[in-house]
């Protein structure tokens, strides 16, 4: 076929397009390999998240601030010194019976209880005050020859001694063995006195107090020895407390304690320690103290909790005040003030606090200078300091000023596909196109 103009006028666009193809093909390619010559590796995330865990705990480092700055922002300064140190030792107790004051009342003999006097728990009670009334067949017998005995000694009044003796000593066993059997003397003198046998002998409360237990009711066939009352004498408590043991040695008996009572807002109670235990327990740690509290008014209930408290005995110690000290859960410090203006930061062991003072084990001597209020803040600045110095030598963080390599790899993006190309550029293609 033979080319005229007009057939080469419909071939040009095409050249054209595959020629501006090529063109774009060859700067796509040019821009992937700068791109991935100039690429900086990427971090690898376990090593940047340890990095950046470790430096601010263990990478502190030393602070500069001028006097003004310092003013600015709280920081004040303290000196290490040894003085006498009295702790508040505090904790827990609860209030439980004086277990010298606590009595149960049990029968002597076997019966049948007639009737109760007292039948309810809690209820008060007052020495010789009747608590039950008891039907025994051995307490009648005991009775009926209480009777013969008496006779015995009217009808031998006229005898002779060695008989009236004997009559006497009848008698007198008799009334014992009924007084062993805890049957008050009013009874048997009763007995005596009217010649006949009570079937219902009462049993008197042989201590005042509450009530505390009472298994027993109306009806009820008893034994010698069972357990019918349990009554304790509430005008006296012991406060029982858990004591940690690097506590222990304070805990001295005698001290004077002071207790509070959540139950009674306002009320402070004082007594003294009269007991620590012997033992430990190997699970908590605690050793166990008992202190006594006078109770007139009952107002202080077995069960109740209290929170007690105690000085321990002076004792010289280095100290700095408490809040001079920062704990991280990993390292416990001080910031020390240096001869040249710097805040360093220094590991210390503490040892017992009070309210305001902290005893330093090691670490720090006496006389030196450590900074007492804004700790927060100068840690924060060391802290700061050690990431920032770090993040340098941390893969793809680098911080100085941008290289002509950030440079080319930014313009290298520029021409990727798809970004917005440069007039010049648009213009060289087509150029090439039309060459």
């Amino acid at each position: 076929m033979t080319n005229t103009p007009f057939s080469a006028r419909r071939t040009s666009p095409m050249r054209r397009r595959v020629m501006a193809g090529l063109a774009v093909g060859a700067l796509v390619v040019t821009a992937t390999i700068v791109y991935l010559a100039t690429r900086a590796p990427a971090p690898d995330a376990s090593e940047a998240h340890d990095h950046a865990a470790t430096a601010p705990a263990d990478t502190a480092q030393r602070v500069m601030l001028s006097a003004e700055d310092a003013a600015r922002i709280g920081v004040t300064f303290a000196v290490a010194t040894m003085e006498p140190m009295q702790r508040e030792v505090r904790t827990v107790a609860q209030v439980s019976y004086d277990e010298t004051r606590v009595a149960t009342v049990a029968l002597k003999v076997d019966g049948w209880v007639e009737r109760l006097d007292v039948n309810i728990t809690g209820q008060a009670v007052r020495k010789g005050e009747p608590l039950l009334e008891l039907y025994s067949p051995m307490l009648v017998s005991a009775q009926q020859e209480l009777l013969v005995a008496h006779r015995l000694v009217t009808e031998v009044g006229t005898g002779t001694s060695s008989a009236r003796e004997g009559a006497n000593d009848l008698l007198q066993a008799a009334r014992q063995r009924l007084a062993y059997w805890d049957v008050p003397p009013q009874v048997i003198a009763a007995v005596e006195q009217s010649g006949q046998v009570k079937k219902n002998v009462p049993f008197l409360s042989p201590v005042s107090g509450i009530v505390v237990e009472k298994p027993v009711l109306a009806g009820q066939r008893v034994m010698a020895g069972e357990v019918l009352f349990k009554i304790a004498d509430l005008s006296r408590v012991w406060l029982e407390g858990e004591v940690f043991e690097p506590d222990l040695p304070a805990a001295r008996p005698g001290l004077e304690v002071t207790a509070e009572f959540p139950a009674l807002p306002g009320t402070r109670r004082t007594g003294r320690i009269t007991y620590v235990y012997p033992t430990l327990d190997p699970e908590t740690r605690t050793g166990r103290i008992r202190v006594e509290l006078s109770n007139p008014n009952l107002a202080l209930k077995p069960g109740m909790y209290a929170t007690i408290r105690f000085r321990a005995p002076a004792r010289k110690a280095l100290s700095v005040p408490r809040s001079a000290v920062l704990a991280t859960g990993e390292r416990t410090f001080v910031f020390v003030t240096d001869s040249d203006g710097m805040f360093t930061p220094r590991n210390v062991t503490v040892g017992a606090a009070t309210d305001d003072r902290i005893e330093i084990l090691s670490g720090l001597a006496p006389d030196e200078r450590v900074v007492a209020s804004g700790t927060f803040l100068l840690d924060a600045e060391s802290n700061l300091g050690a990431i920032m110095g770090g993040m340098g030598n941390m893969p793809g963080m680098d911080v100085k000023a941008p290289s002509t390599t950030g440079a080319v790899r930014d313009t290298a993006k520029a021409k990727m596909p798809g970004m917005a190309m440069p007039a010049e550029s648009a213009g060289g293609a087509d150029a090439h196109t039309n060459h």
